[in-house]
């Protein structure tokens, strides 16, 4: 969690193969952890982060990338333990970042601007974005864009049964970044924490 910062990094989010586009602009201190930025990331697109997640930096030393997450072992960097300035050291430096192996979200990160902070604002900060964010659990991009189509069709047979599941009030259109809350990075931790020992991974 980042503490004295003189520098915040704006970052613009975008969910590959989503169209059109789902993606958020946020700022965040320039000492955060490749966690904190996670748990950002989380929190403005509104995903729950009770799924794991890796963050994949282009290396010309490692054939498939390096990758930084949760949990630590032979193949991850501990995301704690990384902080984001290493890597993100310019504007248009980029890296993936993946939420759910299962529905494999996968995310493009792009470092859009390196900026005094603002002591009149709090960070991180969520300045812009479009489009609501999907369900999780329901299926990736192709399961996500399948209900709504069957939302789109009150007389398909499963209307009924996608509309209670996706919820009455769900709008993919909707986006507001001033209902964006951001938690604090480590009640995250601690809850990711405390799957990962009760699931033995």
């Amino acid at each position: 969690m980042a503490t004295s910062f003189n520098n915040v990094y704006q970052f613009k989010i975008t969910l590959k193969g989503s169209k059109p586009p789902i993606w958020r602009r946020i700022q965040v201190p320039e000492n955060y952890s490749f966690w904190d930025l996670h748990a950002a990331i989380i929190d403005v697109m509104g995903w729950s982060g009770f799924h794991l997640h890796s963050f994949t930096i282009e290396d010309r030393s490692s054939l498939y990338g390096l990758e930084i997450g949760l949990p630590e072992g032979s193949e991850y960097l501990h995301g704690t333990k990384v902080k984001i300035k290493k890597y993100f050291k310019k504007e248009k430096d980029k890296a993936s970042y993946t939420y759910d192996f299962g529905d494999n979200w996968e995310h493009r990160i792009v470092l859009e601007k390196i900026l005094p902070k603002d002591p009149q604002k709090k960070y991180p900060l969520c300045l812009a974005g479009k489009m609501a964010c999907p369900p999780e659990d329901c299926g990736s991009l192709w399961g996500y864009y399948d209900k709504l189509r069957i939302l789109a069709d009150p007389g398909d047979n499963e209307y009924e049964d996608i509309l209670e599941w996706m919820g009455e009030d769900f709008d993919p259109l909707h986006f507001d970044p001033s209902e964006v809350v951001f938690q604090d990075p480590k009640m995250h931790l601690e809850m990711m924490e405390a799957m990962i020992e009760f699931s033995g991974l």
